[in-house]
């Protein structure tokens, strides 16, 4: 395993728990409870290492033309000094697929850049981040790429060229980069690529979950799932090709779901977020705010309104008991708190205004009258909301570099544990004690690649469910919250499904356990799959 994966790597090796049953609502949603797990409560603070660590060059090998001095072609391969490279490191490698590139300086200030290569599965010329390769020899003993970005504002075009020197391991290789400008050395460092459709850890597809079901979505990128009334319903974004909506799914019999209806509406195609209510399915948009349908007939949903009634970009939504809670990331950075006492009818009770910037909430998650949002760049804040017309904050957990992108709050040994997922590259699970929202502290960690991160977490009894975009769907026993356990995985992604780019956004995006033995989860590219777990 390469090292700068090993520091993420937080498994363990405790005696697997048997989570208790967990009670569930009218709407199929399972209600968190409080845990009895074996976990006295004790647990010692954790520094926080931020998710970007520079752990130094990638590589021995080196460009030999110092930065400043003229070059006459930067995509020279007998200017890199290749001797210590291992010899017969790269014979095995394929023409083909997809790799995450983190390139760091040898400069004083080695701020990290990330791009994504493509290598066509048909053989033909490849990209970097979107760019058509200049030179493309990649197997049989050879990784070296070049490629032309284009000129900024702030910078003139450039010649980005890889060398590949070492594969540490199967998914990944090493080596050397420069970046040459107007004929000279710009840049020059260490990279490290990783490929994603390459599984690690000797892992095969899955291990204990097993496939039922698989249904793909004509629509968009397919993101999120709610599964009530026998039904799934799953919402997509609108893509360059595919607009986006909602696919109303037929699951009473999992292992045959049965598409009975596709909805879309006009000039409003990004929906990203989806929950239900009795009757009444919400549906977070960017254009319309909160859509809300009418699931009376669950196979068939009826418009019924949009809520607020001024346009307002909506990104998650997040219903506890009569409470309706909408993440509005603009305009305003707020948090929007309805009654939905009566569920076709939500009443706007308070807009949260957070007024911290960045990209603004992501998600949110209720717990025992506390609200805790993901605020993306802002961190992790706690709020009161037991009285949702007089809301107040009550702490955070935040650090340079982060991207609070999704949580999950239960009750442990009499603490109160929040299981808190960053996304974007070097993100990873944290467990953070919470019990004091003005003293939150980091207890426990888990991850996999960093090239990979986390979208959606779902807390059931003693279980953590994670969508975990390019590493799929990863179940953690959590019984001991300092020491997540890893006990069970299904590896949704596979270079080979259509339309995948290798972003690092793509694979396992949304997930829900509603309680009926199955676990639903959405995959960008092949839509809804169905899952249960082995006994």
């Amino acid at each position: 395993m390469a090292p700068f994966s090993r520091w993420l790597l937080l498994l363990t090796t405790l005696t697997a728990c048997t989570p208790p049953s967990s009670p569930f609502s009218g709407d199929g949603e399972v209600i968190p409870e409080r845990n009895t797990a074996p976990w006295d409560g004790r647990a010692e603070a954790l520094p926080e290492r931020t998710d970007s660590v520079d752990l130094g060059p990638f590589s021995d090998c080196a460009f030999k033309i110092a930065v400043g001095d003229a070059v006459a072609a930067c995509d020279d391969v007998s200017l890199f000094d290749r001797s210590t490279c291992t010899p017969g490191a790269l014979d095995d490698l394929d023409t083909v697929g997809f790799y995450s590139l983190k390139a760091r300086p040898s400069s004083s200030n080695p701020a990290s850049s990330g791009y994504s290569l493509q290598l066509p599965l048909d053989g033909g010329k490849g990209t970097l981040s979107g760019r058509a390769l200049t030179r493309q020899e990649i197997g049989a003993g050879s990784f070296f790429t070049a490629a032309t970005l284009p000129a900024t504002p702030f910078s003139p075009a450039r010649d980005l060229v890889f060398m590949g020197c070492t594969q540490p391991s199967p998914d990944r290789i090493n080596g050397c980069y420069v970046q040459c400008a107007q004929g000279k050395v710009r840049t020059v460092g260490t990279f490290t690529a990783a490929r994603p459709g390459i599984r690690t850890r000797g892992e095969s597809e899955s291990s204990g979950l097993n496939l039922v079901s698989e249904a793909s979505v004509s629509l968009g990128m397919p993101v999120d799932v709610y599964v009530t009334k026998g039904h799934a319903y799953v919402v997509a974004v609108g893509t360059a090709s595919k607009p986006g909506g909602l696919a109303v799914f037929n699951v009473r019999d999992p292992s045959h779901p049965v598409l009975t209806k596709t909805v879309q509406l006009a000039g409003d195609s990004y929906w990203n977020g989806v929950w239900a209510k009795d009757n009444a399915l919400y549906i977070a948009s960017t254009s319309s705010g909160v859509i809300v349908y009418d699931i009376s007939n669950p196979a068939d949903p009826q418009y019924v309104r949009a809520v607020p009634n001024a346009p307002l970009n909506v990104h998650t939504v997040f219903v506890d008991d009569k409470r309706l809670y909408a993440m509005a990331p603009t305009p305003g950075d707020a948090v929007l708190i309805f009654d939905v006492s009566s569920p076709l009818a939500p009443v706007e009770l308070n807009r949260v205004s957070l007024g911290a910037g960045g990209s603004g909430p992501h998600d949110a998650f209720v717990y025992e009258e506390r609200l805790y949002v993901s605020h993306t760049e802002a961190g992790y804040q706690a709020f009161d909301v037991a009285d949702a017309e007089h809301v107040y904050p009550m702490g955070g957990y935040s650090f340079d570099g982060q991207y609070a992108h999704a949580s999950a709050v239960g009750t442990f040994a009499g603490r109160t544990i929040a299981f808190e997922g960053g996304e974007y590259p070097g993100s990873h699970l944290r467990v953070l004690d919470v019990t004091d929202p003005a003293n939150m502290k980091l207890i426990g960690e888990y991850g996999l690649r960093p090239e990979a991160s986390i979208h959606n977490i779902l807390l059931r009894g003693s279980k953590l469910y994670i969508a975990y975009y390019q590493e799929g769907v990863r179940v953690l026993d959590v019984s001991v919250p300092p020491k997540p356990r890893e006990v069970a995985y299904f590896n949704t992604y596979r270079e080979t499904d259509p339309d995948r780019t290798g972003s690092s956004l793509e694979g396992a995006i949304g997930i829900r356990v509603p309680g009926d033995g199955f676990i639903y989860v959405v995959d960008t590219s092949r839509g809804l799959l169905i899952l249960s777990e082995q006994r």
